[in-house]
């Protein structure tokens, strides 16, 4: 991030919100599932990976995306479910990659079990698809050392928003860390690499956090010795 006289802009620290919306798309049934995931906006694909990961929940969850865990408790088949859970989104470049990963798989399970193509759901599927709500918090990093005392302090949503939701909004779909941090050219080449090697999609938000706090903290003390 880069100001039109060439200096480093100060990092702003947005907070965001997931506002669910209904598709009115509905399925019962696995063939039906499958035929839908063709057509259903890219944007539902992203909600029932990431969404669930900004609300709040009493339990565990059980599953990483609703997908798997609809085909669990829906469809009743472990096999096709924990195929899906074992899929880290963070690892496709896009959402049409991973839309067409999904359907591969549901149609090799379909192959392996002909009866899954007929089998009714005793609970139906319905597409959610979520509009991101942003807040400018009023905080403002003006150095990066500044990162090693600051993300233990933000909140869940804000980091979902800098290191997962970034990945939408970059031109090279990193982090808004990074990005920010490839502003100073090389100086912080190796904390970049760092922070890719993180992957954010198998813990929860506040796990984290705290690993990133722990990255910046380890990264900046280790500079200045």
């Amino acid at each position: 991030m880069q100001a039109a006289d060439g200096e480093t802009k100060s990092f702003s620290i947005k907070d965001c919100a997931l506002v669910a919306l209904a598709t009115g798309k509905k399925s019962r049934m696995l063939q039906e599932f499958r035929s839908q995931l063709f057509s259903i906006d890219s944007a539902s694909i992203y909600h029932h990976f990431w969404g669930g990961l900004l609300q709040p929940r009493f339990e565990e969850r059980e599953y990483n995306n609703d997908f798997a865990a609809w085909i669990w408790h829906g469809i009743h088949d472990p096999v096709l479910a924990e195929r899906l859970a074992a899929l880290a989104p963070a690892g496709f470049p896009d959402l049409e990659t991973l839309r067409r990963e999904i359907i591969e798989l549901i149609d090799t399970r379909m192959d392996e079990m002909e009866h899954l193509i007929w089998e009714r759901a005793t609970r139906q599927f319905e597409f959610i698809c979520s509009q991101i709500v942003v807040f400018d918090t009023g905080k403002r990093l003006e150095r990066p050392a500044e990162l090693a005392t600051s993300i233990a302090d933000l909140t869940t949503s804000s980091i979902f928003y800098h290191f997962i939701d970034a990945r939408r909004r970059t031109s090279d779909g990193r982090d808004d860390f990074s990005d920010w941090l490839a502003g100073f050219g090389n100086e912080f080449v190796t904390l970049q690499k760092q922070l890719a090697g993180v992957d954010p999609y198998f813990s929860s938000l506040s796990e984290l956090r705290d690993e990133l706090a722990l990255l910046f903290a380890s990264y900046f003390q280790a500079s200045r010795q």
